[in-house]
């Protein structure tokens, strides 16, 4: 965003379907001598990708997080064939090739329910933050077919218990039918005890009760 612009108003965006990605590797074989060449092949990708719209959210280190794992993407686009594009040239790249996938999720964004103005941060354009908690989350069977109050209420409640954590900013994106998943939420900070407070805090919510599945990837 450009100095002395505007963020977008969130009854703008609701009106943007943007798809996002979190794309985990593992580095399968030693790469080759030249790995600051093999760094500027990812970063010429990711620059032409910018150049089409596909954002690169962050690339994080789950190294010892994972004992699976190495490293992660994140991206988002306007749509689903940019980031499988995106994905598969990294894949075809240096790095890639010295690498497996272990996990991948797709989302996009979907007006919420009862709160239109609560807006993913990447979608906000907020700067990212050092460190980022991945959630693919499945609510209760039950859930759906509560009354809509019903509903409305844990959800207040749950926002309201989420305000003395201004600085954990959330993401939180459907992807019903497109993986295992209902939901995918992204909690940000800059301060990685900051997200498990919160996380901690939240179990006590009435919301809890209906939840299946809620285990970062």
């Amino acid at each position: 965003m450009t100095e002395g612009t505007t963020r977008p108003k969130a009854r703008d965006l609701n009106n943007v379907i943007r798809y996002t990605m979190w794309s985990v590797f593992k580095v399968t074989e030693p790469c080759p001598g030249n790995r600051e060449g093999l760094g500027d092949e990812v970063t010429e990708l990711l620059e032409q990708a910018a150049g089409k719209d596909v954002v690169t959210r962050g690339l994080y280190d789950v190294g010892g997080f994972r004992a699976d794992a190495d490293y992660m993407f994140w991206w988002h686009a306007p749509t689903s064939d940019d980031l499988q594009d995106v994905y598969s040239r990294f894949r075809r790249t240096g790095l890639g090739r010295h690498s497996e996938p272990v996990w991948s999720a797709m989302a996009l964004h979907r007006p919420a329910e009862f709160n239109k103005s609560h807006i993913p941060a990447f979608l906000a354009e907020e700067e990212p933050r050092n460190f980022v908690s991945v959630y693919p989350f499945v609510r209760s069977l039950e859930w759906y077919l509560l009354e809509d109050s019903e509903r409305r209420a844990m959800l207040a409640e749950h926002g309201k218990m989420a305000r003395d954590y201004p600085d954990v900013r959330a993401n939180t994106v459907a992807c019903f039918s497109l993986n295992d998943y209902e939901w995918m939420l992204a909690f940000e900070a800059d301060e990685l005890h900051r997200i498990v407070d919160l996380m901690r805090h939240l179990r006590g919510a009435a919301a809890r009760r209906h939840t299946r599945v809620e285990i970062p990837f």
